[in-house]
């Protein structure tokens, strides 16, 4: 035994805190029956004895060293680690973190009486048994258990026990219990927050009386979040962060333009009046606000700012954001990726996330009832999409319009969500100035530190209705009461630094006044003009004019160059057999006869828009290797399963290439593309779908900006959609990418709708849309490309076709319509069924069929008027026009064309539909029931009338 003793303190030396309490709690079941512990634990009890303790007396300030620990006491110690470990994990539920409404449980379950201990008890454990970095005036674990009641259960609530970390879960703990990250700020600090409070808070007072029922969706309540907002710009400037992006809803979104983003008071109360709009020539702090031709509510918009922080510059960035909140946050986190980004030289975009910081503030409804915030969230940590982390902010009012917590969402708090993704969690009382400026503080040295994401949880309330023009009382009555009662943050603030003399008692007085004679000033500017808008309603010339003539041909001996590059490999790269040789095969398409298939028309048209130095970012579900096994754009080696991206690699490339497969996300994945892209504008950005019908989980961002943004805000995107459409008796949900819809929303030229059955069409329009990227009259640009014609010979195109040949919107058929005097029907279709029609032509060469001539019309918006006119003008003996479409007679493109033909229609020619019927599903779900349509069809088609 004593030589137990002798060695005992060694073999537990690494042991501390509450590792070393649960060893201790081991010990005591151990004696109590050996057999009970694990058998390697035991081994160790019985070659080592007991655990050591130092128990530190610590009474009347004596320190003295203990010896080992009696069963009672060790008892004791156990308890103390589980009390510890209780309020790190469950403080949060007791703490002072809501301004109105307190936690209505009982802070019993980490009561001294619950882990059966004493004051006296604690005070004789030592504490580097309970912390392991106590601050240096903690002596012994009561003192311990009085700090951490203080740092976890106070107007800061933490939770990160669901971080698997265990690196950053002891960093954070550490941050939190020593206080290293919430320093007591100083004086100027002190009153430039008194300051910064006073002029959020005038803001909205001078608003309130001087717009009277006017909508502003009031910050009042969080204003804390500006504050927040500076702590966070700053301190990520100072360590060289060149772009903070800013996504959010409208709650606050005035004040945030006002003075995060410097738009200038005047302009923002021009706005209310409707006074006719300011030049948009940069001022300071409100550089680049852009405006579409039609325009937005005032709580939608956004602004760029340019800082100087000493030797450092950046640019903040507020995101434009219809109402559809939560849906900006992936758009933001793009912009991001792409500000973080050098595209300028071949091979993968060279990142440095620390060159920019999202910042996402959202609804306390928002963020656990919208499915694209765990969308968002899951993108954190992905290849193609992660930036370093961003900042979360929830701007939690405990309300949703008028719906309780307890209607709008099924966990504890408003962040839960974020747990999933192991996410740190921040609770703070908006009252409480200091203590949120700290959490934004503690915020950003996570993120740069770990490079992950962090969220706050500003709790607060809404002072007034959901957009002022509410009464809350009607829904909310006690509620309201308690909140007319309550003093805004500034007034409490100011009475904090009055009692603790910073300030003089009428300081803040005084600042409030100073505030209002500003507010008034600003206001007079402009309250004598004209009570009238001269918005512009029309797009200017460069988008009516439609897309500027581009040259799109590659020389030949250019792209068998390069095609022979692409086919290059390294010598150890041993690519699937099979693949191998379908991919060698390309060599042979620049043959007498050879022919190019979707794929290598595609590859070129990258390679080459490459090499001409436009970098491609090109993203979707499977889209590496292509849905449907066409594009095999990253090789995998059959025995290593190491990668190799030609694209990369070969000697023309003059910018990046990146191809990521996505989530199985749409309206985050879009949303981020759609971001990259406008943030990039000289980078070819485009998203694939699997199937085209996935955009239906994309709609609120096709709706909200793709097609409109350019109007409502006057940013311009380039985004390329691939989205494969083709009925070949896949049922419902894979024939249609609904078509329909985007032609319902084609107005202003505000995008371009293909929908291309050749390699060299689409070789040419993706080539045109690289050339036209950073020209005015970009526009994003939507592609119905083909799942079967992918390997159909019709859908290859000779090499003479991307050597001399250009993208036509009208597409005829070469062997029909020769004489024109017998031509007495046209048919216009779009699109597969077009080749279903030419296969039908050539297998039926006995047939005459001089008395029909059928055109594909490629692009269908804008409408190609001119050239179908000119079409129809060329057949003088023309009765009838038919549309043919294979997509039901309510979708597709018919309900689109019919008024646009009628309008360039001969006089004495009748149009009319063969199509399917009006259905209200997209396709029918048995084999045999599409071929029997598709059948009837084209056989329609050509079907004489009597």
């Amino acid at each position: 035994m004593s030589s137990k003793e002798n060695n005992q303190e060694a073999p537990w030396k690494g042991f501390h805190g509450p590792n070393l309490g649960v060893v201790i709690e081991l010990y005591e079941e151990y004696l109590n029956d050996a057999n009970s512990v694990d058998p390697e634990l035991r081994e160790k009890f019985d070659l080592w004895g007991p655990p050591p303790s130092q128990i530190d007396s610590a009474q009347n300030g004596q320190n003295t060293t203990g010896t080992n620990l009696d069963p009672d006491m060790m008892t004791k110690v156990v308890s103390a680690v589980r009390l510890a470990d209780m309020i790190r994990a469950k403080g949060h539920l007791v703490s002072n973190i809501n301004p109105i409404l307190q936690s209505e449980l009982s802070d019993e379950f980490i009561s001294l009486e619950r882990f059966q201990l004493t004051k006296e008890d604690l005070i004789r454990i030592p504490v580097h048994l309970l912390m392991k970095h106590a601050p240096s005036h903690v002596r012994n674990g009561y003192e311990v258990i009085e700090l951490l009641k203080d740092r976890y259960t106070n107007t800061t609530a933490f939770e990160f026990e669901h971080v698997q970390d265990e690196e950053e879960r002891i960093w954070l703990r550490n941050a939190v219990e020593t206080g290293e990250f919430a320093e007591d700020l100083s004086t100027s600090s002190k009153k430039a927050l008194l300051q910064r409070l006073t002029e959020v808070e005038g803001f909205e007072k001078f608003i309130h009386r001087t717009f009277v029922g006017q909508k502003r969706f009031s910050i009042e309540g969080l204003d804390t979040m500006v504050p927040m907002l500076d702590e966070s710009i700053e301190k990520s400037v100072n360590i060289g962060t060149e772009n903070i992006l800013i996504g959010m809803a409208h709650r606050g979104r005035l004040n945030v333009l006002a003075h995060t983003l410097g738009k200038p008071y005047h302009m923002i109360f021009s706005e209310f009046l409707q006074a006719p709009k300011e030049s948009t020539a940069p001022t300071e702090g409100s550089e680049d606000l852009n405006y579409g031709w039609t325009g937005d509510v005032k709580y939608h918009l956004g602004a760029n700012r340019t800082i100087e922080k000493d030797q450092n510059s950046a640019t903040i960035t507020l995101a434009n954001n219809p109402s559809h909140l939560e849906f900006v946050s992936p758009i933001v986190e793009g912009f991001a990726r792409a500000a973080q980004e050098d595209r300028s030289s071949k091979g993968l975009p060279k990142q440095d996330e620390s060159k920019a910081l999202a910042i996402l503030i959202h609804g306390d409804a928002a963020f656990p009832g919208q499915g694209v915030v765990t969308e968002t969230l899951n993108l954190s940590r992905l290849n193609g999409y992660r930036i370093g982390g961003s900042l979360h902010i929830i701007a939690n009012n405990n309300i949703g319009y008028t719906t309780e917590i307890f209607d709008s969402r099924s966990t504890t708090y408003a962040s839960d969500p974020a747990k999933g993704f192991e996410i740190p969690i921040v609770h703070v009382n908006a009252d409480d100035a200091e203590a949120c400026v700290k959490a934004a503080r503690l915020a950003i040295e996570y993120r740069k530190r770990f490079k992950k994401d962090f969220l706050i949880d500003l709790i607060g309330y809404r002072r007034y209705g959901h957009n002022e023009g509410d009464e809350p009382a009607v829904t909310q009555p006690v509620l309201y009461d308690e909140i007319r009662k309550h003093p805004t943050v500034r007034a409490l603030y100011a009475q904090q630094l009055e009692e603790e003399q910073t300030v003089k008692a009428d300081y803040g007085d005084k600042l409030d006044q100073e505030q209002a004679d500003k507010l008034q000033e600003e206001y007079d500017q402009v309250s004598n003009k004209k009570s009238e808008n001269k918005q512009e309603l029309a797009p200017p010339d460069f988008i009516v004019n439609g897309l500027p003539k581009v040259k799109t041909q590659v020389d030949l001996d250019r792209l068998k160059s390069i095609n022979e590059q692409l086919l290059k490999w390294p010598e150890e790269f041993k690519p699937n057999q099979k693949l191998e040789k379908i991919l060698h095969r390309r060599l042979d398409a620049f043959s007498e006869k050879g022919a190019l298939d979707w794929g290598l028309g595609e590859y070129l048209a990258f390679a080459t828009i490459i090499a001409d130095g436009t970098p491609i970012r090109l993203t979707g579900q499977d889209t590496e290797r292509g849905t449907f096994a066409h594009r095999h754009a990253v090789l995998h080696d059959r025995e290593t399963n190491k990668t190799f991206t030609p694209l990369h690699e070969f000697e023309d490339a003059a910018a990046s290439f990146s191809v990521y497969n996505s989530p199985l996300s749409e309206q985050a994945a879009v949303g981020y593309e759609y971001g990259y892209n406008v943030f990039s504008p000289e980078t070819l950005v485009l998203w694939e779908a699997q199937f085209g019908d996935f955009t239906n989980g994309a709609q609120v961002i096709l709706d909200q900006w793709v097609s409109a943004a350019r109007a409502k805000w006057g940013q311009k995107s380039g985004l390329v959609l691939l989205l494969p459409h083709g009925y070949e008796g896949m049922g419902p949900e894979h024939s249609s990418a609904r078509l329909e819809r985007f032609l319902q929303m084609a107005a202003e030229n505000n995008w371009t709708v293909a929908n291309c059955t050749s390699a060299s069409q689409y070789f040419h329009i993706l080539r045109r849309q690289a050339a036209i990227l950073q020209k005015n009259a970009v526009r994003p640009l939507i592609i119905m490309t083909p799942k079967s014609l992918l390997r159909n010979k019709a859908a290859s195109s000779k090499p003479v076709e991307f050597t001399e040949g250009e993208f036509n919107p009208v597409f005829e058929h070469s062997n029909l319509g020769t004489d024109a005097e017998k031509v007495q029907r046209v048919v216009l279709c779009s699109g597969k069924i077009g080749v279903e029609l030419d296969d039908y032509v050539n297998k039926n060469k006995e047939e005459d069929l001089s008395w029909i001539h059928i055109a594909r019309v490629e692009e269908l918006y804008p409408f190609p008027r001119r050239l179908i006119r000119e079409l129809l003008q060329r057949f003088p003996n023309l009765q009838e026009v038919k549309w043919v479409q294979e997509e039901p007679k309510n979708m597709g493109a018919w309900t689109f064309m019919e008024t646009r033909i009628l309008e360039i229609l001969p006089e004495e020619v009748e149009l009319s539909y063969i199509g399917r019927t009006y259905r209200s599903s997209p396709a029918e779900g048995v084999s045999s029931a599409h071929k029997t349509e598709q059948s009837r069809i084209v056989n329609e088609t050509f079907t004489r009338k009597n």
